[in-house]
Protein backbone atom coordinates (compact mmCIF):
# COMPACT_ATOMS: atom_id res chain seq x y z
CA UNK A 1 0.00 0.00 0.00
CA UNK A 2 1.26 3.46 -0.93
CA UNK A 3 0.21 6.49 1.13
CA UNK A 4 -0.32 9.81 -0.63
CA UNK A 5 -1.31 13.28 0.55
CA UNK A 6 -4.03 14.41 -1.86
CA UNK A 7 -4.34 18.17 -2.37
CA UNK A 8 -7.15 18.88 -4.82
CA UNK A 9 -6.38 22.58 -5.03
CA UNK A 10 -8.38 25.55 -6.29
CA UNK A 11 -10.53 26.41 -9.30
CA UNK A 12 -10.55 23.46 -11.67
CA UNK A 13 -8.38 21.47 -9.26
CA UNK A 14 -11.08 19.38 -7.59
CA UNK A 15 -12.68 18.31 -10.87
CA UNK A 16 -9.46 17.25 -12.61
CA UNK A 17 -8.08 15.63 -9.45
CA UNK A 18 -11.24 13.55 -9.05
CA UNK A 19 -10.72 12.18 -12.56
CA UNK A 20 -7.03 11.54 -11.92
CA UNK A 21 -7.75 9.61 -8.72
CA UNK A 22 -10.41 7.62 -10.56
CA UNK A 23 -7.97 6.66 -13.32
CA UNK A 24 -5.10 5.82 -10.96
CA UNK A 25 -7.33 3.64 -8.78
CA UNK A 26 -8.66 1.86 -11.85
CA UNK A 27 -5.11 1.17 -13.05
CA UNK A 28 -4.64 -1.27 -10.19
CA UNK A 29 -2.14 0.45 -7.90
CA UNK A 30 -3.00 0.23 -4.20
CA UNK A 31 -2.99 3.78 -2.90
CA UNK A 32 -4.39 5.13 0.35
CA UNK A 33 -5.34 8.75 -0.27
CA UNK A 34 -5.18 11.24 2.62
CA UNK A 35 -6.95 14.43 1.58
CA UNK A 36 -5.45 17.72 2.71
CA UNK A 37 -5.92 21.37 1.80
CA UNK A 38 -3.83 24.22 0.39
CA UNK A 39 -4.33 27.38 -1.62
CA UNK A 40 -7.14 29.91 -1.72
CA UNK A 41 -9.75 27.46 -0.45
CA UNK A 42 -7.58 26.59 2.52
CA UNK A 43 -6.97 30.26 3.26
CA UNK A 44 -10.70 30.98 3.28
CA UNK A 45 -11.42 27.99 5.52
CA UNK A 46 -8.41 27.89 7.84
CA UNK A 47 -6.91 31.39 7.61
CA UNK A 48 -3.72 30.10 5.98
CA UNK A 49 -3.00 28.79 2.49
CA UNK A 50 -0.87 25.98 3.90
CA UNK A 51 -2.42 24.57 7.10
CA UNK A 52 -0.36 22.69 9.69
CA UNK A 53 -2.54 19.63 9.06
CA UNK A 54 -1.45 19.55 5.42
CA UNK A 55 2.21 19.78 6.35
CA UNK A 56 1.72 17.03 8.95
CA UNK A 57 0.19 14.76 6.32
CA UNK A 58 3.06 15.39 3.88
CA UNK A 59 5.57 14.87 6.71
CA UNK A 60 4.04 11.43 7.21
CA UNK A 61 3.40 10.22 3.64
CA UNK A 62 6.41 11.92 1.99
CA UNK A 63 4.48 11.89 -1.29
CA UNK A 64 1.88 14.46 -2.39
CA UNK A 65 -0.39 14.60 -5.43
CA UNK A 66 -1.53 18.16 -6.05
CA UNK A 67 -3.92 20.08 -8.23
CA UNK A 68 -3.36 23.73 -9.23
CA UNK A 69 -3.32 26.31 -6.45
CA UNK A 70 -4.17 29.99 -6.36
CA UNK A 71 -1.43 31.98 -4.63
CA UNK A 72 -2.89 34.54 -2.25
CA UNK A 73 -1.95 38.14 -3.01
CA UNK A 74 -0.73 39.91 0.11
CA UNK A 75 -0.91 39.03 3.77
CA UNK A 76 -0.47 35.27 3.50
CA UNK A 77 3.23 35.04 4.20
CA UNK A 78 3.84 32.99 1.04
CA UNK A 79 5.24 34.32 -2.21
CA UNK A 80 4.21 30.96 -3.68
CA UNK A 81 2.81 27.87 -1.99
CA UNK A 82 4.58 25.72 -4.56
CA UNK A 83 7.93 27.36 -3.80
CA UNK A 84 7.31 26.99 -0.06
CA UNK A 85 6.67 23.24 -0.43
CA UNK A 86 9.70 22.75 -2.68
CA UNK A 87 12.00 24.54 -0.26
CA UNK A 88 10.68 22.98 2.95
CA UNK A 89 10.94 19.42 1.63
CA UNK A 90 14.09 20.02 -0.45
CA UNK A 91 12.32 18.98 -3.65
CA UNK A 92 15.34 20.02 -5.64
CA UNK A 93 14.51 18.42 -9.01
CA UNK A 94 11.60 19.66 -11.07
CA UNK A 95 11.00 17.26 -13.96
CA UNK A 96 8.69 18.17 -16.85
CA UNK A 97 8.51 15.90 -19.90
CA UNK A 98 7.09 17.32 -23.12
CA UNK A 99 6.23 14.84 -25.84
CA UNK A 100 4.23 15.25 -29.05
CA UNK A 101 0.75 13.73 -29.25
CA UNK A 102 -0.48 12.20 -32.49
CA UNK A 103 -3.95 13.64 -31.85
CA UNK A 104 -2.81 17.20 -31.13
CA UNK A 105 -1.88 19.30 -34.14
CA UNK A 106 1.19 21.47 -33.51
CA UNK A 107 4.13 22.81 -35.50
CA UNK A 108 6.17 19.64 -34.83
CA UNK A 109 5.22 15.99 -34.46
CA UNK A 110 8.45 14.59 -33.05
CA UNK A 111 9.16 16.57 -29.86
CA UNK A 112 10.39 14.49 -26.92
CA UNK A 113 12.18 16.72 -24.39
CA UNK A 114 12.54 16.45 -20.62
CA UNK A 115 13.34 19.63 -18.71
CA UNK A 116 15.17 19.04 -15.43
CA UNK A 117 15.08 22.27 -13.46
CA UNK A 118 16.87 23.10 -10.23
CA UNK A 119 14.02 23.79 -7.87
CA UNK A 120 15.27 25.44 -4.66
CA UNK A 121 17.98 27.99 -5.52
CA UNK A 122 18.64 30.59 -8.19
CA UNK A 123 16.56 33.74 -8.34
CA UNK A 124 13.63 31.92 -6.73
CA UNK A 125 15.47 31.72 -3.41
CA UNK A 126 13.40 34.80 -2.54
CA UNK A 127 16.29 37.07 -1.49
CA UNK A 128 14.84 40.41 -2.52
CA UNK A 129 14.94 43.86 -0.97
CA UNK A 130 14.73 47.56 -1.75
CA UNK A 131 17.95 49.55 -1.67
CA UNK A 132 16.42 52.95 -0.93
CA UNK A 133 13.81 54.24 1.53
CA UNK A 134 11.76 55.44 -1.45
CA UNK A 135 11.64 51.85 -2.73
CA UNK A 136 12.64 52.96 -6.20
CA UNK A 137 15.58 50.58 -6.52
CA UNK A 138 15.08 46.85 -5.93
CA UNK A 139 17.57 44.00 -5.88
CA UNK A 140 17.17 40.23 -6.23
CA UNK A 141 19.99 37.86 -5.36
CA UNK A 142 20.52 34.61 -7.26
CA UNK A 143 21.95 31.78 -5.18
CA UNK A 144 23.87 28.99 -6.93
CA UNK A 145 25.79 26.52 -4.79
CA UNK A 146 28.16 23.75 -5.77
CA UNK A 147 26.10 21.28 -3.73
CA UNK A 148 22.84 22.30 -5.38
CA UNK A 149 24.39 22.27 -8.83
CA UNK A 150 25.96 18.85 -8.34
CA UNK A 151 22.77 17.17 -7.17
CA UNK A 152 20.54 18.54 -9.97
CA UNK A 153 23.05 17.90 -12.75
CA UNK A 154 23.82 14.41 -11.48
CA UNK A 155 20.06 13.80 -11.28
CA UNK A 156 19.72 14.80 -14.96
CA UNK A 157 22.45 12.40 -16.07
CA UNK A 158 21.05 9.56 -13.94
CA UNK A 159 17.58 10.25 -15.35
CA UNK A 160 18.99 10.09 -18.88
CA UNK A 161 20.74 6.79 -18.23
CA UNK A 162 17.79 5.16 -16.42
CA UNK A 163 15.32 6.22 -19.12
CA UNK A 164 17.44 5.30 -22.14
CA UNK A 165 18.04 8.92 -23.07
CA UNK A 166 21.11 9.70 -25.15
CA UNK A 167 21.95 13.33 -24.46
CA UNK A 168 22.00 15.96 -21.71
CA UNK A 169 22.16 19.65 -22.58
CA UNK A 170 23.03 22.23 -19.92
CA UNK A 171 21.52 25.65 -20.61
CA UNK A 172 23.27 28.59 -18.96
CA UNK A 173 24.28 32.24 -19.16
CA UNK A 174 27.89 31.83 -18.05
CA UNK A 175 29.10 34.26 -20.70
CA UNK A 176 27.56 37.12 -18.68
CA UNK A 177 26.86 35.75 -15.17
CA UNK A 178 30.34 34.38 -14.76
CA UNK A 179 30.17 33.44 -11.08
CA UNK A 180 26.69 31.94 -10.60
CA UNK A 181 26.12 30.52 -14.06
CA UNK A 182 29.84 29.88 -14.44
CA UNK A 183 29.79 27.66 -11.36
CA UNK A 184 26.77 25.77 -12.69
CA UNK A 185 28.47 25.20 -16.06
CA UNK A 186 31.76 24.14 -14.46
CA UNK A 187 29.94 21.55 -12.35
CA UNK A 188 28.06 20.30 -15.43
CA UNK A 189 31.31 19.73 -17.27
CA UNK A 190 32.78 17.86 -14.29
CA UNK A 191 29.77 15.58 -13.90
CA UNK A 192 29.44 14.95 -17.65
CA UNK A 193 32.87 13.33 -17.55
CA UNK A 194 31.47 10.68 -15.18
CA UNK A 195 28.86 9.65 -17.77
CA UNK A 196 30.80 8.82 -20.94
CA UNK A 197 27.79 6.89 -22.27
CA UNK A 198 25.67 10.08 -22.33
CA UNK A 199 26.33 12.75 -24.94
CA UNK A 200 26.87 16.18 -23.35
CA UNK A 201 26.08 19.55 -24.87
CA UNK A 202 26.01 23.10 -23.54
CA UNK A 203 24.04 26.07 -24.87
CA UNK A 204 23.67 29.68 -23.82
CA UNK A 205 20.05 30.09 -22.71
CA UNK A 206 18.91 32.66 -25.28
CA UNK A 207 20.41 30.63 -28.13
CA UNK A 208 18.86 27.49 -26.64
CA UNK A 209 15.39 29.08 -26.85
CA UNK A 210 15.93 29.91 -30.52
CA UNK A 211 17.27 26.44 -31.32
CA UNK A 212 14.43 24.78 -29.44
CA UNK A 213 11.85 26.62 -31.54
CA UNK A 214 13.70 26.04 -34.81
CA UNK A 215 14.71 22.40 -34.28
CA UNK A 216 13.48 20.82 -31.03
CA UNK A 217 14.64 17.37 -32.12
CA UNK A 218 18.22 18.25 -31.17
CA UNK A 219 17.21 18.31 -27.47
CA UNK A 220 16.70 15.30 -25.23
CA UNK A 221 17.24 15.97 -21.49
CA UNK A 222 17.84 19.61 -20.61
CA UNK A 223 19.16 20.77 -17.22
CA UNK A 224 19.33 24.35 -15.96
CA UNK A 225 18.92 26.66 -13.00
CA UNK A 226 15.55 27.61 -11.58
CA UNK A 227 14.32 30.55 -13.63
CA UNK A 228 15.71 29.27 -16.93
CA UNK A 229 14.01 25.93 -16.29
CA UNK A 230 10.73 27.66 -15.51
CA UNK A 231 10.84 29.45 -18.85
CA UNK A 232 12.04 26.50 -20.94
CA UNK A 233 9.44 24.13 -19.50
CA UNK A 234 6.65 26.45 -20.67
CA UNK A 235 8.33 26.80 -24.05
CA UNK A 236 8.43 23.02 -24.51
CA UNK A 237 4.80 22.83 -23.39
CA UNK A 238 3.93 25.22 -26.21
CA UNK A 239 5.70 22.96 -28.69
CA UNK A 240 3.41 20.02 -27.89
CA UNK A 241 0.05 21.70 -27.35
CA UNK A 242 0.12 23.64 -24.09
CA UNK A 243 0.31 23.29 -20.32
CA UNK A 244 -2.89 21.24 -20.23
CA UNK A 245 -0.86 18.30 -21.54
CA UNK A 246 2.27 18.65 -19.38
CA UNK A 247 2.82 16.82 -16.07
CA UNK A 248 5.33 17.81 -13.42
CA UNK A 249 7.26 16.05 -10.70
CA UNK A 250 9.17 17.62 -7.82
CA UNK A 251 11.69 15.16 -6.45
CA UNK A 252 13.80 15.29 -3.29
CA UNK A 253 16.00 12.77 -1.53
CA UNK A 254 13.14 11.54 0.70
CA UNK A 255 9.98 13.24 -0.55
CA UNK A 256 8.19 13.92 -3.82
CA UNK A 257 5.28 15.98 -5.12
CA UNK A 258 3.45 15.37 -8.40
CA UNK A 259 1.25 17.98 -10.02
CA UNK A 260 -0.33 19.62 -13.01
CA UNK A 261 1.81 22.63 -13.88
CA UNK A 262 -0.99 24.81 -15.24
CA UNK A 263 -3.05 27.33 -13.29
CA UNK A 264 -6.32 26.98 -11.40
CA UNK A 265 -8.42 28.59 -14.22
CA UNK A 266 -11.23 29.88 -11.98
CA UNK A 267 -13.16 31.12 -15.03
CA UNK A 268 -14.01 27.54 -16.03
CA UNK A 269 -14.19 25.98 -12.58
CA UNK A 270 -17.25 23.79 -12.07
CA UNK A 271 -18.17 23.85 -15.77
CA UNK A 272 -16.89 20.37 -16.70
CA UNK A 273 -14.52 21.90 -19.25
CA UNK A 274 -11.04 21.44 -17.78
CA UNK A 275 -8.59 19.05 -19.43
CA UNK A 276 -7.41 16.44 -16.88
CA UNK A 277 -4.56 15.12 -19.06
CA UNK A 278 -1.67 16.90 -17.32
CA UNK A 279 -2.54 15.78 -13.81
CA UNK A 280 -3.35 12.21 -14.89
CA UNK A 281 0.06 12.01 -16.56
CA UNK A 282 1.57 13.40 -13.36
CA UNK A 283 -0.17 10.54 -11.61
CA UNK A 284 1.60 8.13 -13.96
CA UNK A 285 4.91 9.73 -12.95
CA UNK A 286 3.93 9.16 -9.33
CA UNK A 287 3.22 5.49 -10.03
CA UNK A 288 6.67 5.13 -11.57
CA UNK A 289 8.12 6.77 -8.48
CA UNK A 290 6.46 4.05 -6.40
CA UNK A 291 7.84 1.35 -8.68
CA UNK A 292 4.33 0.63 -10.03
CA UNK A 293 5.63 0.64 -13.59
CA UNK A 294 2.96 -1.64 -15.04
CA UNK A 295 0.14 0.54 -13.69
CA UNK A 296 1.96 3.65 -14.88
CA UNK A 297 2.29 2.27 -18.40
CA UNK A 298 -1.39 1.35 -18.44
CA UNK A 299 -2.31 4.93 -17.54
CA UNK A 300 0.00 6.46 -20.16
CA UNK A 301 -1.28 4.14 -22.91
CA UNK A 302 -4.89 4.89 -22.00
CA UNK A 303 -4.39 8.65 -21.98
CA UNK A 304 -2.53 8.52 -25.29
CA UNK A 305 -5.29 6.43 -26.83
CA UNK A 306 -8.03 8.85 -25.77
CA UNK A 307 -6.13 12.04 -26.66
CA UNK A 308 -4.96 10.71 -30.00
CA UNK A 309 -8.42 9.42 -30.90
CA UNK A 310 -9.92 12.81 -30.07
CA UNK A 311 -13.49 11.59 -29.72
CA UNK A 312 -13.91 11.86 -25.95
CA UNK A 313 -11.69 14.81 -25.06
CA UNK A 314 -12.34 18.23 -23.57
CA UNK A 315 -13.16 21.23 -25.83
CA UNK A 316 -9.60 22.59 -25.79
CA UNK A 317 -8.53 19.45 -27.68
CA UNK A 318 -11.63 19.05 -29.85
CA UNK A 319 -14.39 21.65 -29.77
CA UNK A 320 -16.75 19.21 -31.51
CA UNK A 321 -16.31 16.24 -29.18
CA UNK A 322 -19.14 17.13 -26.79
CA UNK A 323 -17.17 15.61 -23.91
CA UNK A 324 -16.12 17.30 -20.70
CA UNK A 325 -13.75 16.62 -17.83
CA UNK A 326 -15.76 13.73 -16.41
CA UNK A 327 -16.46 12.12 -19.79
CA UNK A 328 -12.77 12.27 -20.69
CA UNK A 329 -11.88 10.64 -17.37
CA UNK A 330 -14.43 7.90 -17.99
CA UNK A 331 -13.01 7.32 -21.48
CA UNK A 332 -9.50 6.96 -20.07
CA UNK A 333 -10.70 4.43 -17.51
CA UNK A 334 -12.42 2.46 -20.29
CA UNK A 335 -9.20 2.57 -22.34
CA UNK A 336 -7.08 0.98 -19.60
CA UNK A 337 -5.68 -2.30 -20.86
Amino acid sequence: MHYVTLIKGDGIGPSIMDEAVKVIDAAGAKIQWEEAHAGLGAYEKFGTPLPDETMASFDKTRVAFKGPLTTIVGGSGFRSINVALRQKYELYANVRPAKSWAGVKTRYDDVDIVIVRENTEGLYAGLEHFLTPKKDIAESLAVVTRTGSERIIDYAFKYARENNRKKVTVCHKANILKYTQGLFLDVAREIAARYPDIQFDEKIIDAACMHMVMNPKQFDVVVCTNMFGDILSDLTAGLVGGLGLIPGANIGSDAALFEAVHGSAPDIAGKNLANPTAVIMAGAMMLNHFGETEAAQRVVRAVEKVVNDGTHVTPDLNSNSGAGTKEMGDAIVSALE
